[in-house]
């Protein structure tokens, strides 16, 4: 994994990012609870006096949900910047709290589905999507099970090399995104790992498939990713509760999956990450271009 040196992060240049490192550690010694308020605030803040990428999300929403009306759309934009801003907060306290300041907070359900997987010998692909609560999720997961994960570097290298840093020390393995060989390897000596396909790439592996019924380009690569690691496909999810808790579930492994149909095999995926993405849907990322970049015949949707 690459790491960015410690001389290159005094420049002036990452001052500020260096200063909101420390601000977010500081804070991370505060109460959970006062945590996700100040998190809270931060959102509904962003939300009204910089909306940053709310036409992004209002387009997906309208997309994904066209039996909402706008009201509905707008309160739950709303939301998702609260939840936004909840998941900074999320991210010292995952990064930086004592796990005996926070196990209490968490309910994990099904980890006798990680254990049967486990006790077969073969390796898992843990499936999920990307939502607010990933750092506080990770952190709840790891401290019971052990975990590897992937990881793509930020290009801010303060974030990066703290991400770098806190991730080795946590982690089973930590996989570079493109190291495609050595999560197969990973997978066949029967490690678990997490992975989350559903945010649009084009790559080699990929096609243009429904998700919430409309075209997205989609990742078809988990079918040949699991078939060549021998690997099940395990699929979880976190929330975030209402009363300042959290809710991990692993459900039962995907049993009729991998087949030899990549694009079959992703419909069903992405069909499976919309069930979840239903039950707390201001938690998903709705920030993300989800529907860009389809092709020839498809609309620019998030042209002005």
């Amino acid at each position: 994994m690459a790491k960015s040196t410690s001389t290159s992060l005094w420049r002036p240049a990452n001052a500020l990012s260096l200063m909101g490192l420390c601000l977010l550690k500081a804070l991370s010694r505060l109460p959970m609870g006062w945590l996700l308020k100040l998190g809270k605030s931060l959102g509904s803040l962003v939300f009204y006096v910089f909306p940053y990428r709310k036409r992004i999300a209002l387009v997906n929403l309208r997309l994904c949900f066209p039996e909402m009306d706008e009201r509905e759309r707008r309160r739950l934009i709303y939301k998702h910047y609260q939840a936004m801003g909840m998941g900074i907060f999320e991210l010292g306290a995952a990064w930086y709290k004592p796990m005996e300041e926070i196990q209490d907070l968490f309910e994990i359900i099904g980890l006798e589905h990680y254990d049967e997987v486990v006790a077969s010998g073969r390796g898992a692909l843990l499936l999920t999507g990307h939502f607010t609560t990933l750092e506080m999720i990770g952190r709840a997961l790891v401290t019971h099970r052990p975990l590897s994960c992937l990881y793509r570097e930020p290009d801010q290298p303060v974030f990066a090399r703290e991400m770098t840093r806190l991730r080795t020390s946590g982690m089973q393995s930590v996989i570079h995104m493109d190291e495609i060989r050595e999560m197969i390897r990973a997978l066949r000596k029967g490690e678990i790992i997490w992975y989350t396909p559903d945010q649009g790439k084009k790559i080699k592996y990929s096609a243009v498939l429904p998700f919430f019924g409309v075209p997205a380009v989609t990742n078809t690569a988990t079918t040949r990713i699991a078939n060549l690691g021998k690997a099940d496909i395990l699929p979880f999810v976190g929330y975030r509760l209402p009363n300042g808790k959290y809710r991990v579930e692993i459900l039962n492994e995907l049993e009729h999956l991998p087949t030899n149909d990549p694009e079959s095999d992703a419909v069903e995926i992405n069909k499976m990450i919309e069930k979840l993405v239903s039950r707390a849907p201001e938690q998903y990322f709705w920030l993300h271009k989800r529907f860009k970049r389809r092709g020839p015949g498809y609309e620019d949707v998030y042209a002005r």
